[in-house]
């Protein structure tokens, strides 16, 4: 695979053996960087306008400069013409602090940025979640950025791995639900379709949005045991698209419900018709 590597000023493909980041790379030594991640199909990237605006929203939350989102429209390009894949593929953007001190400020070279595609596997129409006892900070500083610290999931995902279940949902602080380690979460709940609103801590994911936008989902405060309660239940991001959740944990549901299906049809439709919306 070919890979897009430079910094804010310019860069190009090298082959991924040949691609290398300063071991002092801020992004590496303290996670001070962001990222997006695509859903790649035919050469293009899904949604790359909206994945660009939060890659810009999730620098300034960190106080990086912004990025030159031609110069990542055009890394991107590259990329993707690059390397020809069968299927989906993964085209990930990662913008960190470069070469900084072993601190936590960040020195004055320009920032790192990588632009790399690996094929991806198509999810399942459904699938079991698990919930976990830690919770997502909504006060924290870097609340809503989709920031490279990234340990926390880890550290969740893989306790729900353990039993048998691709995704952890947790919630915030409040007792509230917030979202999953790589996905947003909806609920159905007396005919209506709800998910957490974006104060709960929860990342404004691009699907989530698009959900939003074209079917007659809401935002609500919603309680944790909202989970233990719903009629139907499921998962979103840019490579599950609308999932549905069979389980929780040991509760069954009939999956996937009349709103999931709904709202999986719409999106399969509306996403097709247009590949940036």
């Amino acid at each position: 695979m070919k890979i897009w590597l430079g910094d804010g000023t310019g860069g190009g493909l090298v082959h991924e053996e040949d691609a290398t980041v300063s071991v002092v790379d801020h992004g590496f030594t303290v996670g001070d960087g962001v990222f997006e991640t695509m859903k790649a199909t035919g050469g293009q990237a899904f949604a790359l306008t909206r994945h660009l605006d939060r890659l810009t929203r999730s620098a300034r939350g960190l106080g990086l400069p912004d990025p030159d989102l031609a110069m990542v429209r055009e890394a991107c390009a590259e990329v993707l013409g690059a390397n020809a894949l069968e299927g989906m593929g993964r085209l990930r953007i990662t913008y960190t602090g470069g070469p900084s001190p072993l601190g936590s400020d960040r020195g004055a070279a320009p920032a790192t940025l990588v632009v790399a595609l690996s094929p991806a596997k198509t999810h399942q129409p459904t699938t079991a979640v698990a919930t976990v006892p830690w919770t997502r900070n909504e006060n924290s500083p870097t609340t809503g950025l989709k920031t490279t610290s990234y340990a926390d999931n880890v550290v969740m995902l893989a306790r729900a791995a353990k039993q048998g279940a691709s995704e952890a949902l947790f919630a915030n602080t409040a007792g509230l639900l917030c979202e999953g380690t790589g996905s947003n979460v909806f609920v159905g709940v007396g005919g209506r379709l709800l998910t957490p609103r974006l104060e709960s801590g929860c990342l404004a994911g691009v699907t989530r949005a698009l959900v939003l936008e074209w079917t007659d989902a809401e935002e609500a405060d919603l309680p944790y045991s909202v989970l233990g309660e719903a009629d139907e239940i499921f998962v979103t991001s840019s490579l599950r698209d609308v999932q549905a959740v069979h389980r929780v944990d040991t509760r069954d549901l009939a999956a996937p419900g009349p709103l999931t299906r709904a709202a999986a049809e719409v999106f399969a439709t509306r996403s097709a018709a247009d590949i940036d919306p």
